[in-house]
């Protein structure tokens, strides 16, 4: 099958959250799929064009029309024997050299502007995808203008536009299609939500199906306490929306490999290795190096819907406990002082780091015993992956992927994957915390299995991807 992704970021190119994860994991396992061949359509930010470890050969440059502006467009294909899929990138310095690459007032005609030179250089390149998979608002107007403008040329072509945070739609006034777009009037119902252009929207409303992060986030986005104002639209897409639980890259997240880790581990290593890995994260972060007490960790960015508003309120109780907590992440300004407030009352037994740090990362989460993750909605989550891929057990709010990827862990059997709450407020979330601490405690081999038994789940791409084509097939009417 011939499949054309696009994408704002994907790693290692460019990278601000989980997106960026999956688009570098999931076109790999698509292309090593037989049968398959696989496009990446990524913009060519500074950031990548300056950054020599990519070598990429110019194609051609042509211009594309922008309602009454014509716009340039260079294509560039990466040079790599390495990867299974082809990366191509599309080069405009006004759109696209800029730091950091969100948040601009043109972010809408910048993005825009990347959707339709993506199907313009896939008709420059001759390459007729049978599927064209989109990701959140940044390509979410490619079903719209494949139908409005290059129809002719892709006659057979489906989309599917795939939700990861529907938090963010991709907002513009409601003269955006005249002012930028340039499409037919007829697509302006489309296009509009309200008074207003909403990208996401119009995705959801042409594209061939709509897919999201796990199959809990695709059921609780047609209730509006999850929706942000998108439920109605989805349910009137219910035959045609698929719910797919991420993976992770387990070459990239890997504790019997990974450069940034001291004593790499497997299963059957596990609880050795990981003690010297924690006794070395504590002497990093300057918590009191103390093998037997737990230490718990986060490593996200400090908003809200992150859940750190329940972290915040228990965590005078939380250290009244046996515990340490080491916490990674940049974010809103309230959490950031009000935790770094919190770990200077509690030197030595809490730390917060407040930066980007990957390699800092995969040390927490090869040397926490937990990871927590309370987070108020969670379309898939992939901290809850690695932290069960690294051994280190998950206790988080039963929502969305979270809910489908941890599975409550009962005493009595030894099933299970974590510890989970219900209900988002804080008792809830320490409770479950307890519970945890009580095991880890209480019954250090039981502990350890359960750490055991979660690195030996399957969290890579190899389901999910086996998942995602048979939504194209089922889209596309092929075998």
């Amino acid at each position: 099958m011939k499949i054309a992704m696009a994408a704002s970021e994907a790693a290692p190119f460019i990278k601000t959250g989980g997106l960026g994860d999956v688009m570098q994991a999931l076109p790999e396992a698509l292309g090593l799929l037989e049968g398959n061949e696989v496009c990446l359509f990524l913009p060519y930010y500074g950031q990548i064009k300056r950054d020599k470890r990519w070598n990429c050969e110019f194609i051609t440059s042509f211009a594309i029309q922008l309602a009454w502006r014509q716009c340039h467009v260079g294509l560039f294909r990466l040079q790599s024997d390495s990867l299974s899929y082809q990366v191509y990138f599309v080069d405009n310095e006004q759109y696209f050299d800029r730091n950091p690459i969100y948040g601009h007032l043109d972010d809408g005609e910048r993005y825009a502007y990347f959707s339709k030179a993506v199907l313009a250089c896939l008709n420059y390149l001759d390459f007729r995808p049978d599927v064209i998979q989109c990701n959140d608002w940044q390509t979410a107007l490619i079903p719209v203008v494949l139908h409005g403008e290059f129809r002719g040329s892709f006659p057979a072509t489906k989309t599917i536009f795939t939700i990861h945070n529907i938090e963010y739609q991709g907002w513009a006034n409601s003269n955006f299609n005249y002012d930028v777009l340039g499409l037919p009037p007829s697509f302006n119902d489309s296009l509009r939500y309200g008074d207003a252009t909403n990208f996401m929207k119009a995705a959801i409303v042409t594209a061939d199906a709509v897919s999201t992060v796990s199959e809990t986030y695709a059921r609780e986005l047609q209730y509006p306490y999850y929706s942000h104002g998108m439920s109605e639209v989805l349910i009137q897409r219910a035959g045609t929306f698929f719910g797919i639980t991420n993976g992770i890259d387990t070459a990239v997240f890997d504790p019997s490999a990974s450069p940034n880790i001291p004593f790499h581990y497997d299963v059957n290593s596990m609880a050795e290795q990981k003690a010297k890995n924690k006794v070395k994260l504590q002497e990093e972060l300057g918590l009191a190096q103390d093998p037997n007490v737990p230490l718990y960790v986060i490593v996200s960015r400090l908003a809200g819907h992150k859940g750190i508003d329940l972290l915040c309120y228990i965590c005078h109780s939380l250290m009244t406990r046996p515990v340490q907590l080491a916490i990674v992440g940049t974010g809103e300004a309230q959490y950031e002082q009000a935790l770094s407030s919190l770990a200077w009352q509690y030197q030595g037994r809490m730390v917060v780091k407040l930066a980007f740090d990957p390699g800092l990362a995969d040390r927490m989460y090869a040397g926490a015993d937990a990871y927590l993750m309370p987070s108020r909605s969670e379309p898939c989550g992939l901290s809850q992956l690695i932290a069960m891929h690294y051994g280190t057990i998950p206790v988080v709010h039963a929502t969305g992927g979270l809910q489908d990827t941890v599975l409550p862990y009962d005493p009595t059997t030894g099933e299970g994957r974590g510890f989970t709450f219900q209900s988002y407020n804080g008792e809830d979330f320490l409770y479950a915390i307890d519970r945890s601490m009580s095991l880890y405690y209480d019954d250090r081999a039981a502990w350890n299995r359960l750490a055991q038994n979660d690195m030996q789940l399957d969290v890579s791409w190899t389901i999910p991807a086996q998942s995602y084509m048979e939504m194209f097939k089922k889209v596309t009417g092929l075998s």
